[in-house]
């Protein structure tokens, strides 16, 4: 996952003062504008008011709007859901699939993903995919591990993945445990 040097810890600064605090802020800024689907368009200078604190501070730490959305989602999506470890593949999918279903269909979240997909480009993109790819990765080593020949993580995103995003994305089709497991039917040959 290729993250910006501004999401890391910069030299010197004090983690938990002011420096924590402000990026708390300006995270919870963002958030907020874009859950609100009437507010203005996001700008630095929007999220720096909203967040109360200089323009400048936002444009030194961030630069651009698409690399603070990206460290926001990176930051959001980083650990939310938890690898499940249910002693077969085909459970492990379904209960990853089934909580993913259920964050992208979280309001919040899906105005998030959607402007960091809109306004960050490859960063936004990367912000959203990196922590997915690590998760498949960990459920598809964990099978290798106990025997079994799993689909590549290309496979399992372009089956999984791919599909819960588009659907939440670009559609009003619901993301129903259903749909899900019929995904994972799908990838596994059934």
């Amino acid at each position: 996952m290729s993250t910006s040097a501004s999401s890391a810890p910069q030299a010197g600064s004090r983690p938990g003062g002011r420096s924590a605090r402000v990026r708390a802020a300006v995270h919870r800024a963002v958030q907020e504008l874009v859950a609100d689907e009437t507010s203005e368009p996001l700008t630095i200078p929007v999220v720096a008011a909203r967040a109360g604190v200089h323009a400048t501070t936002v444009y030194r730490r961030w630069g651009t709007v698409g690399e603070l959305l990206a460290d926001v989602a990176t930051s959001r999506f980083s650990g939310d859901i938890v690898v499940p470890d249910t002693g077969s593949l085909r459970g492990d999918l379904e209960r990853y699939a089934s909580s993913l279903a259920k964050d992208l269909g979280d309001p919040d979240t899906l105005a998030l993903v959607r402007a960091t997909l809109g306004s960050g480009g490859e960063q936004g993109a990367a912000a959203c995919r990196g922590e997915r790819r690590q998760q498949i990765e960990a459920i598809l080593g964990r099978e290798r591990c106990r025997g079994g020949e799993p689909p590549t993580p290309e496979q399992t995103t372009d089956a999984l993945i791919a599909p819960l995003y588009y659907r939440a994305v670009f559609t009003d089709e619901p993301l129903s445990p259903e749909w899900t497991r019929g995904l994972v039917a799908h990838l596994l040959g059934d």
